[in-house]
């Protein structure tokens, strides 16, 4: 689904290797604008829910109610369910109702962001579903030690995101603008703060402020542009993806990360593979992507530093930042991640039961 990020992504980019290489995937998500049940590069995808997938919440909805009746549909073809973690609540302790081997894949675990922000308590959701799991991949050591908090007897495997191979084709040089790219949700990705420091800097910086990317809050980034009088020196670019995606990365002098909280950090990967240094918040997960020497990770939320260091950055940085991160982002390949989930399958699979005919029915909600 457009717009669903690196999540998103990563399920499809695993799951077509695994198909090529012999697995039968089966994918139940979410309906969204213009679904339908399709065949893509191997993959299986089954939306399920009710309605045409415009709201939401109604999408969500539907998607947790049918999901449990959806997955013993087929249980009788499948060796192994593969829980992909969603928001709000990020599991539905799928283990207690699939009757099947079940692994968690956990790309995302901050239900207790969503309990503030909906005044409900989807945190206790959380932490029980993820106390019935025994097996589970996350996405980075970050993830795996809060998973470990909540279970200490979970075993996880550190499998991460991978680089898509277009990312190698431009040369790295050295841009004229900062670029930020991402769903556009104001407040998780930061976007009211990396505004903030902009309006300190922008008057330091040659280049303009390019945003890409679509999400809910579009209409109020927008505002907020105009209301701090920035329509000048950021320009909004849409939704970027393939080659155009990693030619803009690689026309910017620098890319910023300015999320509050991230799972991995897929466009700093993809940032430093096409030779563009990055400028994140020194949060858990970002500071294991962002190298030194590739990038600088500043103090976390503070608009100050952010606006310090991309204007210092902007001015100073050149080429051999770019060959480190290329350097950098070489360990994060396809087609290796894509084996060790498959191995991580097959150990669950022999760890937890059930005879190993490379099947799996995966379940990921693409409304994130």
């Amino acid at each position: 689904m457009p717009g669903a990020g690196g999540g998103s992504v990563r399920t499809h980019e695993i799951n077509r290797r695994l198909a090529a290489n012999g697995f039968d995937v089966t994918v139940l998500t979410t309906r969204y604008p213009g679904w339908q049940e399709r065949i893509q590069d191997g993959v299986h995808y089954v939306p399920i829910g009710w309605g045409a997938g415009t709201n939401r919440w109604v999408r969500l909805a539907g998607y947790v109610v049918r999901l449990p009746f959806e997955v013993r549909k087929r249980r009788g073809a499948a060796d192994l369910v593969v829980e992909d973690f969603f928001a709000p609540f990020s599991t539905m302790a799928a283990p207690l109702w699939t009757r099947k081997p079940t692994i968690g894949v956990v790309q995302w675990l901050h239900a207790r962001d969503k309990a503030r922000q909906y005044k409900l308590p989807l945190h206790w959701v959380e932490r029980f579903g993820v106390r019935r799991h025994r097996r589970t991949i996350a996405v980075s050591e970050g993830i795996k030690d809060q998973l470990t908090a909540i279970n200490p007897g979970i075993h996880v495997d550190v499998i991460g995101n991978g680089v898509d191979p277009e990312a190698w084709k431009p040369a790295p040089r050295l841009g004229r603008n900062v670029l930020c790219l991402g769903r556009l949700e104001f407040t998780g990705k930061g976007l009211d703060l990396l505004l903030a420091a902009w309006a300190e800097c922008h008057h330091r910086i040659d280049g303009k402020l390019l945003i890409a990317g679509i999400g809910p809050d579009e209409a109020r980034l927008r505002s907020a542009i105009e209301a701090a009088g920035l329509s000048d020196s950021v320009s909004l670019l849409g939704w970027l993806s393939g080659e155009a995606k990693f030619q803009a990365l690689s026309e910017a002098r620098l890319a910023v990360v300015p999320s509050r909280q991230e799972t991995f950090g897929l466009v700093a990967i993809e940032a430093l593979a096409v030779g563009t240094p990055v400028i994140a918040f020194d949060i858990p997960c970002l500071r294991e992507i962002v190298p030194p020497g590739a990038g600088w990770l500043v103090e976390a939320f503070d608009v100050g530093h952010l606006a310090n260091a991309l204007a210092e950055h902007y001015s100073g940085v050149g080429l051999g930042a770019g060959e480190q991160g290329r350097a950098f982002a070489a360990g994060y390949n396809w087609d290796r991640l894509a084996a060790l989930q498959g191995a991580a399958y097959s150990a669950a699979l022999s760890e937890i039961g059930g005879g190993h005919r490379e099947t799996a029915v995966s379940s990921t909600h693409t409304g994130r």
